[in-house]
Order: structure tokens, then C-alpha cells, then sequence
């Protein structure tokens, strides 16, 4: 199911966000994010993760560093989060 998910997300990466103009926020990129996340927490959860990161992912968000947590979570890696 690992594989499967992320050849999905490299499908993508080739296929489809070259059509658009780079817009991610983060480093590393959303799609990115979700490969890191399904191949150190597993399928569901590493998915999860990722489909979190890209509803996070909107123009009203600063950005920035927001690598995979070594533990589940759904929120951004407090370890690399901006304070205001």
C-alpha cells in the first residue's frame, strides 16, 4: 500500500504540478511531505499527515521550515514553527 501511495504522489510530482507555477509554502513541498510521511509512519497515517499538511497549505499562512515529526500528528513540527 506504501508503494502504491507513493507512486501516486510521483505521478504527480511528473505529470501534473509541472502543468502549474511552484506555490508551496513549506520546505520541503507538500508532495514531498507526504513521500517522507507514508514511508516513516505507514500508509494510513503518513497519508493522513500529508492531507493535513496540504489543507495547512493556504495564502493566509507564512510558511517555511515544516519537516515530517518523528511522531503522528496532524499539526506543523512545532520544533521549526515561526513565532509572531
Amino acid at each position: 500500500m506504501k508503494r502504491l501511495l507513493i507512486w501516486f504522489v510521483r505521478g504527480y510530482q511528473k505529470f501534473i504540478s509541472p502543468l502549474f507555477p511552484p506555490s508551496c509554502r513549506y520546505e520541503p513541498t507538500c508532495s514531498n511531505y507526504m513521500i517522507q510521511a507514508i514511508s516513516r509512519h505507514g500508509a494510513f497515517k503518513g497519508f493522513w499527515m500529508g492531507i493535513g499538511r496540504i489543507f495547512r497549505c493556504h495564502p493566509f499562512i507564512r510558511g517555511g521550515m515544516d519537516p515530517v515529526p518523528d511522531y503522528f500528528t496532524m499539526r506543523r513540527n512545532k520544533k521549526y514553527r515561526k513565532r509572531t
